[in-house]
């Protein structure tokens, strides 16, 4: 099957930047802007009009995270509020053809005692947003999240799910540290609507492109086909190295859609950066 190419791009992104993903032969971008960009240079009108000028479609959204956005949250006032924040993007995406609303089900970290509560509040929340996306014509995709964080597991995402029919997934990758991934991908892809792609160690996200962490690639697109998603495959990580790899230089679109080539194909992946050792968990 012929799998869209996606990349993930904050709002800042530049009409030099369309033209290089159209150059390489990208079709279509996740709107992710950084932490500061939602209130002050998000313009989603501007982007619109640069990704027709190139013919590249605007797919998803991701909306903001962190403690004062987390729908799970016991304190209410934290919980609508975030929940009213994520509100005001539905519409003004879907004035411009974005649909897809790629959310976090909560920030971290999550107690053991207080979690079954905080996967309840989540659910209320998704609830709210999915009925209030469905007016929109558009849909709330819940994303799985490492470590503590609610959606570290199949069993929590189809609880979370569970809140609303119309609650879709968007599969990241490299979130996955306590679950074999195959039994993960085949437990929950029949929710999956996008997927956010990048490479890790099993020991913590690493954001690292296809081939330069540890996930058998051969397998994952095998089990990804048997399961029928034929969504984009869409890269979520920067151009630049992280701290946790060196590379010579910095990803280009180019290198995006190589690597795509080489995964559908199941080819060998092109390996540009080197991970630094004993980079344990954290920095």
């Amino acid at each position: 099957m012929k799998r869209l190419t996606g990349l993930s791009r904050n709002a800042a992104i530049t009409r030099e930047d369309f033209l290089e993903m159209k150059n390489a032969g990208i079709d279509c971008i996740e709107v992710s802007p950084v932490a500061e960009q939602y209130d002050t240079v998000l313009d989603l009108p501007r982007l619109k009009a640069l990704a027709d000028e190139f013919g590249i479609t605007l797919r998803s959204f991701h909306q903001r995270f962190g403690d004062e956005f987390d729908i799970s949250s016991l304190d209410e006032n934290v919980r609508k509020g975030a929940v009213a924040y994520y509100k005001k993007f539905i519409p003004e995406c879907a004035a411009v053809g974005i649909k897809i609303h790629v959310v976090h089900a909560s920030f971290e970290p999550i107690e053991d005692d207080e979690r079954q509560a905080r996967i309840e509040a989540a659910k209320r929340s998704l609830a709210e947003l999915a009925e209030y996306a469905a007016g929109y014509d558009a849909v709330i995709a819940v994303e799985d999240l490492p470590r503590s964080c609610l959606g570290n597991s199949g069993a929590d995402m189809l609880a979370l799910t569970s809140a609303d029919e119309r609650l879709k997934i968007c599969f990241d990758t490299n979130h996955l540290l306590g679950e074999n991934i195959h039994d993960f991908i085949k437990a929950t892809a029949h929710k999956y609507i996008t997927v956010h792609f990048s490479d890790y160690d099993f020991i913590n996200e690493r954001h690292w492109l296809p081939g330069e962490g540890d996930i058998n690639w051969c397998e994952l697109m095998d089990t990804l086909d048997e399961m029928g998603y034929n969504g984009p495959i869409l890269y979520e990580l920067g151009f630049a190295a992280p701290w946790s790899i060196e590379r010579p230089r910095d990803l280009t679109a180019f290198d995006f859609k190589r690597n795509h080539v080489e995964l559908e194909g199941r080819l060998e992946l092109t390996k540009i950066g080197e991970r630094k050792p004993n980079i344990g968990m954290w920095k």
